[in-house]
């Protein structure tokens, strides 16, 4: 199959072959475009259903050319859960959430992952290397280290996650925290990279994201056909990207005979995005220091949000911000009523779609799938804090009764022994 790599903003066209992130003429992001006409009549949803529910059940739309240098954890195949009771909390009819935490590192990072470092054995890498505010850092080391890569992670100094940075560290990254933001640690690494021959492996590599468009067959491949919203957080903003290019793949294959509208949310304190939509406006503003106790979208210039933007008005989308405490408050529904846990970050798309449905700009009627993009264990201190705490207590029955004793009077729902 033909692959190239297209500016999205000049239009130059680049081969496959070339080590570029970003367009050599104009300095804008690239597109990885396949052509679908080769595909024709050759794949279908049966010649997909026949393989594992995986990343590469969907491999003829996945531009690897050597597929022994595939680098999996059989990522992917994450649950397409009905939530009946959190539909009722949020006022909609019908709710489903794609729940990315069961990825083999707990986030959707996993989807570009294996791509991304396939790519980087296909180019002959030695080392990769990333920035990030947690989830990029665990995904790219635990792939690194299957494949046999070093791995160099940059983040900013005590704003990344316990859950996140443990599994950096333990997966063998060198880890470099640097006092200033997600952003400043971005713009070093790519300099980094560039300097010392290092793949990088950010949103702003085009491959990346072509693995993670997969989340966009799934949710199609599980429901049968297309919800009427798709709803997520947007941080670097990648995610949303991805996710409306399979989408189009999926339209142009005729393999979907609609596409959602897509609804992408921010945290207030970092919502460059969701600002520039709803205004309208056509010039990009970052938020320069961004704050959120959602660590994972802690980002005020994200590489992608031409991408974010074009998703969002082709796709007729919304877009929406929403509180710490919106978040936190929907982190603790999600958990207490469906059973799932989620890190903050992942609460939003749910915190979002409360909003929207209560301001009337989403019909409470409409079919919505909300994509929680990690899991609760990525984020441990944050679930602490926000919850109950436990009792303690002597350990003596009438003490641990009377602590309980509000659960215990309302709880008889068993037939007691007799006595």
């Amino acid at each position: 199959m033909k692959v190239e790599l297209k500016c999205i903003s000049c239009g130059a066209v680049f081969p496959p072959s070339m080590v570029i992130y970003t367009c050599p003429k104009c300095g804008s992001l690239l597109d990885v475009v396949l052509s679908l006409d080769e595909l024709q009549g050759v794949v279908s949803w049966n010649v997909f259903r026949a393989r594992c529910f995986n990343v590469w059940r969907y491999r003829e739309l996945l531009p690897v050319f050597d597929d022994s240098k595939i680098v999996s954890l059989d990522e992917g195949g994450t649950p397409l859960i009905k939530c009946d009771r959190l539909a009722k909390w949020v006022g909609a009819r019908s709710l489903y959430i794609k729940f990315e935490g069961a990825n083999p590192t707990g986030s959707f990072k996993d989807r570009g992952m294996t791509v991304g470092v396939t790519k980087a054995l296909e180019y002959g890498a030695k080392a990769v290397a990333c920035a990030s505010t947690g989830n990029t850092a665990a995904s790219m080391a635990a792939y690194a280290a299957r494949a046999g890569l070093k791995a160099i992670i940059i983040l900013p100094w005590g704003k990344v996650a316990l859950g996140k940075l443990a599994q950096a560290v333990m997966h063998g990254a060198e880890v470099v925290g640097i006092e200033g933001n997600f952003d400043q640690a971005l713009a070093i690494v790519r300099s980094l990279s560039e300097r010392h021959g290092i793949y990088l492996l950010n949103s702003v590599n085009p491959w990346r994201l072509e693995g993670q468009k997969t989340v966009a067959y799934e949710i199609i491949d599980q429901l049968g056909g297309a919800p009427d919203f798709i709803i997520l957080p947007m941080g670097n903003c990648g995610n949303i990207s991805a996710l409306w290019k399979g989408l189009k793949e999926l339209l142009e294959l005729k393999l979907v005979d609609r596409a959602p509208r897509l609804v992408g949310v921010q945290a207030t304190g970092a919502s460059p995005v969701v600002d520039m939509f709803k205004s309208g406006s056509e010039v990009f503003k970052p938020v320069e220091n961004p704050e959120t106790v959602a660590t994972a979208i802690r980002i005020g210039n994200p590489v992608n949000w031409s991408k974010a933007i074009r998703a969002l008005r082709e796709s007729d989308g919304l877009a929406e911000k929403v509180t710490d405490e919106e978040i936190i408050k929907a982190q603790q529904m999600i958990a207490c009523l469906e059973g799932l846990g989620v890190e903050p970050a992942s609460a939003a798309s749910i915190a979002g779609l409360k909003k929207l449905v209560e301001e009337g700009s989403l019909d409470a009627n409409s079919t919505v799938v909300c994509i929680c993009t990690g899991h609760l264990l990525k984020d441990p201190e944050q679930a602490v804090r926000a919850s109950r705490q436990p009792l303690k207590v002597k350990a003596e029955l009438d003490e641990v009764e009377r602590a309980l004793s509000y659960i215990i009077s309302t709880a008889h729902a068993l037939p007691l022994p007799s006595s």
